[in-house]
């Protein structure tokens, strides 16, 4: 194998392929990248056995062939590489000799790193994936942002580990709905099912697939192809392909912890409601760092108390009409939630300070959270 290639082509695929690898594994061939050059691109695999991600970039390819190549050492080298540089990778030997190593090149710099055999590298099993729809870069974004906070990492209930993604109906409309809980909080968002999503099963996409498949869209508006069956997902984006098993288990009936009687209706201006409850947080020691809203006919008072530290409290013009209540939340759930709310006001739905909070975007109605409330 012989070719050259950009520098910045190579560390942008290298970057999102060797984020699969994880930094200690058992077995060797797993911390490599499998590399095969052929056809004007060079084409990088890596994988942890639940999850796969393929690019090509296009080279110079002076001979073809493949190789397998410490994953993060590679990235680490051609991170360190002056800008706007060629690399050069080679396997010396030729077809017959030893090709237990690569060579790069770059300006006056030179690498010779170990390699193993290309073909222990572990191929994912191609099931059948019938389901088949079209999302945006953004459309994907959007449902991943909006859930990922509230992804359990609890592993003994595995089946919050993850983002929900099913179809379903909202009043009579056809919905891609994607849903996260970790049992405090909630948050669902849905689009308009794409075609072809009709008769997808629901499936749970593990949390490591949902931020490496963030990493992918991260720029750019590209089509995201996505095929599933009912135990992996494939996404392919440009030149880019990742694949992924599914989480086995049950997602719980998240809509019984909706609550629909909520009657006490809260209007604040998400911003400075953010800010406020940021600030006053601080004085908070414990790993809760609690804050209590207070509220009343046209305000809200924002407090925290510690024992050690003493109390912070901050006041807000709002719009509520309702008896007056205080209740109490976690202020780090809070936060996570207005920052995904992009309109002006966040619009809060409560029953009783033991009753689970309905939070909404007065810009979105797309988007719902749910947050449980703390004895403060």
């Amino acid at each position: 194998m012989k070719l050259t290639i950009e520098r910045a082509a190579l560390l942008k695929a290298l970057s999102h392929v060797q984020s699969v690898v994880e930094r200690r594994t058992t077995i060797p061939i797993l911390s490599n990248v499998l590399l095969q050059a052929g056809s004007g691109k060079l084409a990088m695999s890596a994988t942890d056995m639940d999850l796969e991600i393929v690019e090509q970039v296009a080279a110079r390819i002076d001979s073809d062939g493949r190789t397998t190549a410490p994953a993060h050492t590679l990235y680490d080298i051609v991170r360190k590489l002056r800008e706007g540089a060629q690399v050069e990778l080679e396997t010396p030997g030729g077809a017959g000799g030893d090709r237990n190593e690569m060579v790069l090149r770059s300006g006056r710099s030179t690498f010779t790193l170990s390699c193993l055999p290309p073909e222990d590298y572990p191929v994912m099993t191609g099931a059948e994936l019938p389901h088949h729809f079209t999302l945006t870069a953004a459309e994907l974004r959007t449902l991943i942002d909006r859930t990922r906070f509230a992804i359990s990492t609890e592993e003994t209930r595995y089946y919050l580990n993850g983002i929900y993604l099913h179809a379903t109906k909202n009043n009579e409309v056809p919905v891609l709905r994607s849903v996260a809980t970790d049992g405090h909080r909630l948050a669902r968002i849905e689009m308009v099912l794409p075609e072809g999503a009709a008769g997808m099963p629901g499936v749970i996409i593990p949390r490591k697939t949902v931020l490496e498949l963030r990493k992918l869209v991260e720029e750019g508006d590209d089509e995201v192809q996505v095929a599933l069956g009912d135990t992996k997902i494939r996404c392919a984006i440009g030149e880019a392909a990742l694949t992924s098993k599914l989480i086995d288990g049950t997602f719980p009936d998240y809509d019984r912890v909706i609550p629909t009687g909520n009657d006490k209706m809260l209007e604040v201006p998400c911003k400075e409601f953010a800010e406020a409850v940021d600030r006053v947080s601080t004085i908070s020691t414990e790993r809760s760092r609690a804050v209590k809203l207070a509220i009343d006919r046209g305000s809200l008072t924002v407090s925290a108390t510690s024992p050690e530290n003493g109390t912070a409290i901050e006041e807000l013009e709002v719009r509520y009409q309702s008896n007056p209540i205080e209740i109490g939340f976690n202020s780090r759930y809070l936060l996570d939630i207005t920052e995904q709310i992009e309109g002006e006001a966040a619009l809060f739905a409560m029953s009783d300070a033991a009753s689970p909070t309905v939070v909404r975007d007065s810009a979105d109605a797309s988007a719902l959270y749910v947050l449980m409330p703390m004895r403060v």
